[in-house]
């Protein structure tokens, strides 16, 4: 089902899985889910590609506040918080924040953000 929502969305998507394994415990939220998103932009996904590793990356929004539209509003305290910010695209407007649906074991589908 994940496949299928994948390839039918036009835009960044993030699903939420359930009961994540051979992943590292702190990648795990509270509530037993993954957030996994494939990405299409050359820079990381190339990146990727020669690591032969996912990447692992926070938003670029705290829960509950509100998306940056450009690096420039990102707030300091996660800016702070990463080991290495790619000088690309710092200048550029962000689209819409992506997608973000949860799909549990039991193939039930919930849209968090449309």
């Amino acid at each position: 089902m994940a496949w299928q929502i994948l390839d039918l969305t036009d835009k960044p998507t993030t699903l939420i899985l359930d009961n994540p394994r051979n992943v590292a415990p702190n990648l795990i939220g509270q509530d037993n889910t993954l957030g996994v998103r494939l990405v299409k932009e050359p820079f990381c996904y190339k990146l990727m590609e020669r690591m032969k590793k996912p990447l692992v990356s926070t938003s670029a929004n705290i829960s509950g506040m509100p998306t940056p539209s450009s690096f420039k509003e990102i707030d300091h305290h996660i800016l702070d918080g990463v080991d290495y910010i790619v000088n690309l695209h710092q200048d550029k407007i962000a689209a819409k924040p992506s997608s973000i649906i949860k799909i549990g074991n039991n193939l039930q589908v919930k849209v968090i953000r449309p």
